[in-house]
């Protein structure tokens, strides 16, 4: 674990040496400050049409603004993720350093792993400025934080699902851009895959809808933490670390 963590450590300073990360952060930072803007505006709007109406309905904050903006988080995720993760090894690979890597005496595991964290580290970081918006929420009026830390949560581990299958890509090819392309092509059909249902009942739908990536963030963004959600997510994780551990196997014997 300490040389996972090492190597983690290495891919994090990498990021920020590079104007990669600065624009990944400033551009999410700008989308969610949009989001925040335009769902908040709404709600306020809304309200003001209620009272003129005559209507006092309650209005839920988390229901207006804090639920609809973190369901966008998991499409933003799906370019941006991408992005992360296609240099990670196909990076190693065009600059010939990965020859080093897998003839050096470190696990197999610690590397997947190490760079798998950096990965999923950073886009938690990326999360976590996003998160920022909400403290205007929390000073000037009550949502509840409950429902919005379990819609974290299945943030956090759509997230790492996404990182470990790009993670795997990464392996594939010396090529940035195709690493990048390739793990979009891939998370996007985990996304399409979920709306076969809404027109096919067939048992072949239902298993691949089951697939999505997405459809089982619908639970968390209810406020509800479902095991077999949580299970699903945790198992696409180890397969993706899985097959990369097996890529970098295969890299290690032929050097």
């Amino acid at each position: 674990m300490k040389n996972a963590l090492i190597i983690c450590r290495k891919e994090l300073r990498s990021y920020f040496v590079s104007p990669v990360a600065y624009i990944l952060l400033g551009l999410y930072a700008v989308i969610m400050g949009f989001l925040f803007w335009f769902f908040l505006g709404r709600f306020v709007f809304e309200g003001m049409e209620m009272q003129m109406r005559g209507q006092m309905f309650p209005m839920s904050l988390n229901e207006y603004v804090v639920r609809p903006i973190l369901s966008n988080v998991s499409v933003i995720g799906l370019f941006l993720i991408p992005l992360i993760t296609m240099r990670l090894f196909a990076e190693e690979k065009r600059t010939g350093t990965i020859e080093l890597l897998v003839t050096s005496p470190i696990r197999d595991f610690d590397i997947v792993f190490g760079k798998w964290m950096a990965g999923f580290g950073f886009y938690i970081c990326m999360l976590l400025l996003g998160a920022l918006n909400f403290i205007f929420l929390f000073k000037y009026g009550n949502p509840d934080w409950k429902p919005m830390l379990v819609q974290y949560l299945g943030l956090f581990l759509q997230a790492g699902a996404m990182v470990a299958l790009g993670t795997f890509i990464s392996t594939l090819t010396k090529n940035q851009i195709v690493a990048a392309a390739l793990t979009f092509a891939a998370c996007l059909m985990l996304l399409l895959f979920g709306w076969l249902t809404a027109f096919e009942t067939a048992t072949w739908a239902n298993v691949l809808s089951y697939l999505s990536i997405f459809t089982h963030m619908e639970s968390f963004e209810r406020g509800v933490i479902d095991s077999k959600d949580a299970i699903y997510y945790v198992t696409v994780i180890f397969l993706g670390l899985f097959f990369t551990a097996r890529s970098m196997e295969s890299l290690r014997w032929r050097s």
